[in-house]
């Protein structure tokens, strides 16, 4: 670990944003990786509950289960329960809006780990740059018998680029990832809205059928 960080050192100053770069991924890869996990974003109970509306109380139960698991889904949901009076089209634009604000919530961090992983190989080669001209200013001024200033400066172009790259290219893989997954949950709640604005659309029209309320 030792040797490591020494190594690491010889990276100069551009290796101080770099580091901090590495733990901005890590922080957001292992948040992400916990909040986006299929059972805390698309809960089954909502989806059981969901599925079983056939009448008002239904809405009810449906009601009550999406406040006991809050959460993104719930938050698109419920509101969708409480305004079943509205017309379809209302219903329906009123929903996607609640969609749109729950979409930042799956998508929370994204831009950063985007951020990072195209910075970071950009920081790397400014490292390199900054290397190579410390090579080239002891070449100019002692000639080429300096080989350990040399290598120190060919060192640290080296380091710094193969930094930049291992924190980019996982950074890049991860936001794939997490995007990846965030848009899979995006289309499994448009599912279930879906799917819950043609429940409400038929048991709307069985009570206009029957005359009765809710």
């Amino acid at each position: 670990m030792t040797e490591i960080i020494a190594e690491l050192q010889k990276g100069g100053i551009v290796m101080i944003p770099l580091l901090l770069g590495s733990i901005l991924t890590l922080a957001i890869v292992l948040e992400r990786a916990m909040s986006l996990r299929a059972k805390k974003i698309i809960i089954p109970e909502i989806v059981t509950a969901v599925e079983r509306i056939k009448c008002p109380e239904d809405i009810r139960v449906a009601e009550s289960i999406c406040e006991t698991y809050p959460g993104t889904f719930a938050n698109v949901m419920l509101p969708a329960l409480r305004n079943q009076d509205l017309n379809r089209e209302e219903l329906k634009e009123f929903i996607i809006d609640q969609g749109r604000q729950e979409v930042r919530t799956l998508e929370r961090g994204l831009v950063g780990l985007e951020t990072i992983a195209g910075v970071a190989p950009l920081l790397g080669l400014m490292g390199t740059v900054v290397g190579m001209i410390k090579v080239f200013n002891v070449i100019s001024q002692q000639g080429l018998g300096q080989a350990n200033v040399l290598s120190g400066g060919i060192s640290e172009a080296l380091i710094t680029t193969v930094t930049g790259l291992a924190i980019g290219i996982p950074a890049l893989i991860a936001y794939n990832f997490f995007t990846s997954k965030a848009e899979g949950f995006v289309l499994d709640i448009e599912k279930y809205t879906a799917s819950l604005l043609h429940r409400i659309r038929l048991m709307t029209e069985c009570r206009e059928e029957t005359g009765s309320g809710v």
